[in-house]
């Protein structure tokens, strides 16, 4: 059988190449990825108000680590590894629940307080040389910004107010930027999970650019025309996609939202503004709500990506219809997600064996490429 040859063609000054294709198929890439990426940087786990009790847990996948965030009684959340210290079971089988003042291991009953120290096990009088704080839960550092809990799997985690706050900062121009909208006062008003079968920079690569959107956003590109001239609002530091002149809100038929969240300045209204947390998490600010996405990678071609619409408490409460409102953004969300799992298969190609190329208003992207080939070769 004829093997078939791949051409090389000289990249021309306008373009600039992308990853080679194994980044996104190669097991061991992805194992790379979540020693040195995932499980080394501060990753947005869980909204703080879903953990309302004390007592109130949930179960995320960091890396190749579940990690168990709960709410203690004193009020304050906890991150540990959830792992029994005894013989290394799951702890919390469950990906949330609530439990009245321990967490007790399903194999031996082993039990934790919430802060994490070892309280009770079989026989465990017998063993007064056991230290109960030594052998309690193996802690995770924790840090909440915008009402969510990040953590961070790194012994000697890096700077929350560099990495994090930073990125916002550097995105928006100002930290003071997305502090106005309150983000940590707002109450849920709609969350979707999806499953997409693609690796997660195919998805954070599709986000960070708009080259696409007048191809696959229709309803997007109608709310924000300017989009569908291909620069995206993260091209441009502190820049925020104008409304089109005749629309009335972010929502899929540009009808009237929500009243402008108090904060929110002149400037920023009728305005979209997208900010990416590296690695996993992307944030879309406009003036009545915002959007948070988090991605959960959990294999070289599957990430699950939950995303969260925050209202003003009192739309919420109201009982206000905010379908148009999320319609738009799970219309998007679809569309890219389509989109990247179309492309996912390609990336094992020959075709796309030494990758392809960035057209000038996608170079930004590059610069991912830059940060993420740094931190494998660290």
């Amino acid at each position: 059988m004829r093997s078939t040859t791949v051409p090389t063609t000289p990249v021309p000054s306008s373009l600039i190449t992308t990853l080679p294709g194994r980044y996104y198929t190669d097991p061991e890439i992805f194992r790379q990825e979540q020693e040195r990426v995932f499980e080394a940087l501060w990753c947005c786990a869980v909204r703080a108000a879903d953990l309302d009790e004390p007592g109130a847990f949930r179960t995320v996948t960091i890396g190749r680590e579940s990690v168990l965030i709960t709410r203690s009684r004193t009020g304050e959340l906890r991150a540990f590894l959830n792992v029994c210290r005894h013989r290394g079971a799951r702890l919390c089988t469950e990906e949330s629940g609530q439990v009245r003042r321990a967490l007790q291991c399903p194999y031996h009953a082993w039990t934790y307080d919430l802060d994490g120290r070892l309280i009770a096990a079989p026989n465990l009088v017998k063993m007064p040389d056991v230290d109960r704080a030594a052998y309690g839960l193996v802690k995770v550092a924790l840090r909440e910004w915008l009402g969510y809990a990040w953590v961070c799997l790194a012994d000697e985690p890096p700077s929350f107010e560099e990495t994090v706050i930073g990125a916002a900062a550097e995105r928006l121009g100002d930290p003071a930027s997305i502090e106005r909208y309150g983000t940590e006062g707002l109450a849920l008003g709609k969350r979707l999970t999806y499953d997409v079968r693609a690796n997660w920079k195919l998805i954070v690569e599709n986000f960070m650019e708009c080259y696409h959107c007048a191809t696959i956003h229709p309803e997007l590109t109608d709310v924000l025309p300017e989009f569908a001239d291909g620069f995206a609002a993260q091209y441009y530091v502190g820049h925020g996609a104008a409304f089109g002149d005749e629309v009335g809100g972010f929502t899929v038929d540009g009808s009237a939202g929500f009243g402008r969240l108090p904060a929110v300045s002149q400037d920023q209204d009728r305005r979209y503004y997208a900010v990416t947390v590296k690695p996993t998490v992307f944030i879309n600010l406009v003036p009545d709500h915002v959007i948070l996405h988090r991605m959960f990678p959990l294999a070289e071609d599957r990430t699950v990506v939950e995303c969260d619409w925050l209202y003003a408490p009192d739309v919420v409460a109201s009982g206000a219809d905010l379908s148009k409102s999320v319609e738009l953004f799970h219309r998007v969300n679809i569309q890219d997600f389509a989109a990247c799992e179309r492309t996912q298969p390609a990336m094992a190609s020959r075709a796309y064996r030494a990758g392809g190329v960035l057209v000038p208003t996608e170079h930004h992207i590059g610069l991912f490429h830059e940060w993420l080939t740094k931190r494998l070769a660290a």
